[in-house]
């Protein structure tokens, strides 16, 4: 015998039950075999449930609250103490008829009545047998009826089937008892001693955890064998549960272990950090709160930090993703936030800055005291977009410190060579581990000021890949209008960049996105005539020179007529980076030389320069003073400056055919053409007879063949190359020429003039013939540049043949 407490799954205990009252047994065989031998009587007073269902052999307690039930009971409880149980369809009606509860029932013995002390009466009753609604006989004072016994089917006890299906349910109620921890363990005892089948589906059946439809269509099967199976089918879908249920209550109950832990192991390494004299994670974001203090940001901007503070203090300092919020919040500490430095407006000064670090670059030097000037009497103008364009070696990048200095401010330079990742721009987002803000951001946090001369180093190499397009990126940074909120991917939040002074640097427009080029305004940095670039060594590339070395000026000296020479046999290009080479070579003879302890000449002179330097080698870019017709010297432009080359064209028996070598591009092969069709329609008037054009062929030569050569600048130098040749007058010495042609033999302009005239000049060109609408470019450029040099103007071929070609016919001319 069990005590009444342990009759229920579902932890229902008989509150106010007296601790040494009877017991009240467990149901054996013989007590259900004369349970069923009981008769039903006639008529019983039925009394409804609202939530639950008796099954035959169960004892279980009712409260009976309602003043129909308490009536029954007592008058049930003073008599024969049958009543008939039936359950409520809808538990939350309150007066129940005939038609609120169900027809099938079970018959119930009080074995015990009890005053709670809330007012209510309890009531433990035993289930005897099930029976049916027959008819109602009274509905007041509470429901009494006729009823009817209905009979369960009972399978064979020495039956396998059902006697394994007995002992599936006892070892499932048996699991379930021992994994559900709201049953007290002693309950199993109680299923281990039920000796009687029929009754241990019942009480099975009616302390499972179903709502009350359920537990009344088990009632309701009437073969015991069936209701054993439904039971069985119910209780493995309660044990699942109960399974799932414990394994995330074990889940959970281990995080919450692993959390406990870790912040144990926490809180001991903060304190031996302590103990240690390091800092702890709470003083560093304390720290950072205190450095936010001092910072000069807008509300906006204060509100995102202390959010994204909050955030860090939320994480656990071990996962990755603490790491990257700290970094994000050190780099928008450390951000120069509204800091700005101080403009220094003594244009003076700055013209003497710009004058001491950098000869020449005038046009360069006149837009920057503008630019001063302009921000002087506003104080408020938005820092324009320079883009300082030119061949190598020119002092691009290095004018930008000089600006930086004339200016006060702080320099930034960043060089854009080969980038093809938008995010090196732009940041990437904080969700990726490893995540760094853009190159942008990064200069302006090194620098410490948001005002600083910022060098956007070789524009026009910026690439572009699957990753993005860099050069898309920065429209954003150079545009005036937008980029006083540029958006970082990792600082989340608009950065102020219009007070920023951009000076981008190029070697050629062509490769510069025709949008970027559009919001920067083109300084063309031109190449340096041989005297600039002596003056240029001498002022600073020298002294340069012999202090990386460790020398001084006492210790090698080198003369403009040395220097002359070092420029003119050992350089060709439009910049001074070889020259400076050059002499860095000729610095490391007189170390060399001071190391040793070896005699050397401090004074170095022509032949010192050629036994350092070894014989001239770019004689090429001199000119050639030929008697033979047929070969002309024009002007070319190139990546490294201006230079001079020579078109050579003869002639051959043939069938009037045009061969063209040089390895020459496209628009070279079709100005050939076009000055050959020129000469042909206008033979008469150049005193050529045309028959000669099916007699003999043409070749027509561009002197170093392995150099890649094209551009619309070579189709009067080739029109006066032919010329000479047909007619076999050689053309006029000193002479050089540049400019496009149309069939109609007009004489179109071209572009890079100045660096093609300081080529003439390195060339000692003594004269040069240029389209009429080239004069405008020859007034741009400072007179000393042009000293020694006559320029010839001209609109038509007729006009370049007259000044280029002698009137006289070469010795032993040919005779066409």
């Amino acid at each position: 015998m069990g005590d009444s407490n342990f009759l229920n799954f579902d932890n229902m205990s008989l509150q106010g039950i007296d601790q040494d009252a009877e017991l009240i047994p467990l149901l054996t065989p013989e007590d259900e075999e004369e349970m069923n031998n009981e008769g039903l009587p006639e008529t019983l007073p039925i009394l409804p449930l609202r939530n639950t269902v008796l099954f035959p052999g169960v004892v279980i307690p009712i409260t009976a609250g309602r003043d129909k039930s308490i009536k029954l009971i007592k008058d049930a409880n003073n008599g024969s103490k049958v009543i008939g149980v039936v359950a409520q369809k809808d538990e939350q009606t309150e007066n129940p008829g005939i038609n609120d509860i169900h027809t099938l029932g079970t018959v119930a013995r009080i074995l015990r009545v009890l005053q709670m002390p809330d007012g209510n009466t309890t009531v433990i009753i035993q289930g005897k047998k099930r029976f049916e609604l027959a008819e109602v006989l009274t509905e007041e004072p509470y429901i009494t009826a006729t009823v009817r016994e209905t009979l369960e089917e009972r399978p064979d006890k020495d039956g396998q089937e059902f006697l394994a299906i007995i002992e599936s349910v006892k070892e499932l109620a048996l699991k379930i008892i021992k994994d559900n921890p709201n049953i007290p363990s002693e309950a199993s005892f109680a299923i281990k001693n039920i000796q009687s089948n029929s009754f241990l589906i019942n009480f099975v059946s009616s302390n499972l955890n179903l709502d009350v439809k359920e537990k009344q269509e088990l009632l309701e099967i009437g073969n015991l064998k069936d209701r054993a199976l439904a039971t069985l089918k119910y209780m493995n879908i309660e044990l699942q549960k109960l399974e799932l249920k414990n394994v995330i209550q074990s889940k959970v109950r281990s995080d919450m272990d692993q959390q406990q832990r870790e912040y144990f192991l926490h809180q001991q390494m903060k304190t031996i950090q302590e103990e240690l004299g390091g800092v702890s994670y709470d003083e560093e974001i304390s720290e950072m709160r205190e450095k936010a203090k001092d910072k000069k940001w807008n509300a906006k901007v204060a509100d995102h930090f202390e959010k994204e503070l909050a955030k860090l203090q939320r994480m656990n300092p071990q996962v990755a993703e603490y790491s990257i919020q700290r970094n994000y919040l050190d780099l928008f500490i450390e951000l120069p936030w509204n800091e700005f430095s101080e403009d220094k407006f003594d244009l003076k000064r700055a013209q003497k800055i710009l004058d001491r670090d950098h000869y020449g670059l005038e046009d360069v030097k006149k837009r920057i005291i503008e630019y001063l000037a302009v921000l002087k009497l506003r104080n408020d103008m938005k820092s324009p977009i320079l883009c300082l364009y030119g061949p190598p070696g020119v002092g691009k990048t290095s004018l930008g410190k000089s600006v930086a200095e004339a200016l006060g401010r702080e320099y930034v330079r960043m060089s854009l060579g080969g980038l093809r990742d938008e995010a090196e721009i732009r940041g990437h987002r904080k969700t990726y581990i490893g995540a760094m803000p853009g190159r942008i951001i990064q200069s302006i946090k090194k620098a410490g000021t948001s005002n600083p001369v910022f060098i956007l180093d070789e524009i026009d190499k910026l690439a572009s890949s699957h990753q993005g397009d860099p050069s898309s990126a920065m429209l954003e940074v150079l545009d005036p209008e937008q980029n006083s909120a540029f958006h970082d991917n990792f600082l989340e939040m608009g950065y102020d960049l219009s007070k920023v002074m951009f000076i981008a640097t190029a070697n050629t427009l062509s490769t510069i996105q025709p949008a970027l080029r559009d919001r920067m305004e083109i300084i063309n940095v031109t190449g340096y005539t041989i005297e600039e670039k002596v003056e240029i060594a001498k002022r600073h590339l020298l002294p340069k020179q012999l202090k990386e070395h460790g020398l001084t000026a006492k210790d090698l000296k080198i003369g403009k007529p040395q220097l002359e020479k070092i420029v003119e046999g050992y350089t060709r290009e439009s910049g001074v980076r070889s020259l400076e080479k050059q002499i860095a070579k000729m610095v490391r003879y007189a170390a060399k030389s001071i190391a040793i302890e070896e005699e050397y000449n401090i004074k170095i002179s022509n032949d010192d320069v050629e036994k350092i330097l070894g014989p001239a080698r770019l004689e090429r870019d001199k000119y050639e003073n030929n008697d033979v017709a047929g070969v002309v010297t024009g002007l070319a432009w190139t990546s490294v400056g201006g230079d001079i080359l020579f078109i050579e064209s003869i002639l051959s028996k043939g069938k009037g055919m045009m061969n063209i070598t040089g390895n020459l591009g496209k628009v070279m092969k079709e100005s050939a053409t076009i000055a050959m069709e020129y000469i042909k329609s206008n033979a008469e008037n150049f005193g050529i007879d045309p028959a000669v054009f099916a007699k003999y062929n043409v070749h027509i030569h561009v002197p170093e063949g392995a150099t890649p050569k094209d551009g619309p600048s070579a189709g009067v130098t080739m029109l006066t190359s032919l010329v000479s040749l047909f007619t076999q007058r050689k053309v006029k010495k000193s002479l050089a020429m540049t400019g496009e042609i149309t069939l109609r033999g007009k004489v179109l302009p071209v572009g890079g003039i100045k660096e093609k005239i300081l080529a003439a000049k390195r060339a000692r060109i003594k004269e040069i013939i240029l389209c009429e609408d080239n004069r405008k470019d020859i007034l741009e450029i400072k007179e000393d540049y042009l000293k020694g040099l006559t320029f010839h103007y001209v609109t038509d071929m007729s006009e370049v043949i007259d000044l280029a070609i002698t009137k006289q016919k070469v010795k032993n001319a040919k005779k066409l």
